[in-house]
């Protein structure tokens, strides 16, 4: 393990200081209420408290607007969780001041995050998404109404964006200050274009260019964050003021911890045996049977199995029975086969979850054709969250 950094200074995000510089990127189907507090758990184990944020499963700002009961159960917090901060997506202004007045008006969170970053066809065809930034004043009216709708609150208002739709299309730099100049209280950067989706490797030059475009906010690096040097690395080279970490916490809910340490030049935490791995499992476990009852819960942890095995020896006949674990009861038999001695292995560490290969960008007929058109597609503000 490298020596720690020297202390880094605090995060700054609006009315919220962080005392690490670590943003947990929303994950679909992942970073639910369960998985943040297991992160927050095991940071506050290691390092005596939680100083990142941890943000929520991105939701529909229609469906939060209109008060779907499915998207209010995703935007749970924990009863200590704090700050809470929830990240929308949205392609019309109306229904994201609505949603973002809802949030305030109501209590519902502390930050208030946008996504235009998601590459995923279903929702940049519709307009959203990755595909958003291009449509600069439209990008604009959407970020002023949500500040509009916080204006005089502690809420801070932050937007997450792709380098643009493709090597063709970049939108990062309009972006950046189109956001800054509408209020937002940080901007986050994942350094790939919509056509790359997570393939390949993220350019970090591009963050750097946006830090320089963008001066009176901060701006945060996302991209390839899967140990704790590479975070310091990140910052050092590009001068961001913050990384946000997706892909590399599957199943490393203690990485956050990892990262906490390193930035803050303390020891970085001994990576888990293969016992400690099984009890933070099971322990994911139950809190997602808190949350969703167990009947889901044990199906929701399912996905998680893998990633939390990965180079560790398992053996195939255990790691399947564990992929289709129904109850904790099950889960907790299953997981004492394990070899609780064996050291974390070398082979977990690097790339993990989707990667894919790159792809042509799906848009709505024309999109391309005037970068200053408003109109919003027809049905693309989508009533399901979480995609």
């Amino acid at each position: 393990m490298s020596a720690p950094t020297a202390s880094r200074p605090q995060l700054r995000i609006g009315s919220l200081t962080l005392g690490s510089p670590v943003v947990l990127a929303p994950m679909a189907g992942i970073t639910n209420v369960a998985f943040r507090t297991l992160c927050r758990e095991i940071e506050t184990a290691k390092m005596g408290s939680t100083a990142g944020l941890y943000v929520c499963e991105m939701v529909t700002a229609r469906a939060l607007a209109e008060r779907n009961e499915a998207t209010l159960h995703m935007t749970t917090f924990g009863p200590t969780e704090s700050p809470r901060s929830l990240q929308l997506y949205t392609v019309d202004p109306r229904y994201t001041y609505e949603a973002a007045r809802f949030i305030v008006e109501e209590n519902r969170a502390d930050h208030i995050d946008m996504n235009f970053g998601c590459p995923v066809p279903k929702v940049t065809r519709k307009g959203g998404g990755a595909a958003l930034p291009y449509k600069r004043n439209l990008f604009g009216q959407i970020v002023a109404a949500a500040v509009r709708a916080t204006e005089g609150t502690s809420v801070p208002v932050t937007v997450k964006f792709r380098i643009g739709i493709n090597d063709e299309h970049h939108t990062h730099l309009d972006a950046g200050r189109i956001a800054e100049g509408e209020g937002a209280a940080a901007v986050a950067l994942h350094a790939r274009t919509a056509a790359q989706r997570y393939s390949g490797t993220a350019n970090w030059g591009e963050i750097a260019r946006l830090k320089d475009h963008v001066r009176s906010i901060p701006v945060l690096g996302n991209g390839d964050i899967f140990a704790a040097e590479d975070a310091a690395r990140m910052m050092e080279s590009t001068g961001c003021d913050g990384v946000v970490v997706g892909r590399g916490c599957l199943g490393r809910p203690w990485l956050f911890a990892e990262l906490s340490a390193h930035l803050n030049g303390k020891p970085v935490p001994t990576p888990p045996t293969l016992g400690e791995v099984a009890d933070i499992m099971f322990r994911h476990a139950e809190l997602l049977v808190q949350h969703h009852g167990e009947f889901k819960g044990a199906r929701e942890m399912r996905k998680h199995i893998a990633w939390y095995l990965r180079g560790f020896p398992a053996g195939s006949e255990l790691r399947s029975a564990l992929a289709l674990v129904t109850s904790l009861t099950e889960l907790k038999s299953l997981l004492s086969q394990l070899d609780p001695t064996a050291p974390f292995p070398a082979a977990a560490e690097g790339p993990r979850g989707r990667q894919g290969s790159p792809a042509k960008v799906a848009l709505p007929e024309g999109w391309l054709d005037d970068p200053d058109d408003c109109a919003i597609p027809d049905g693309a503000e989508m009533m399901h969250s979480g995609g």
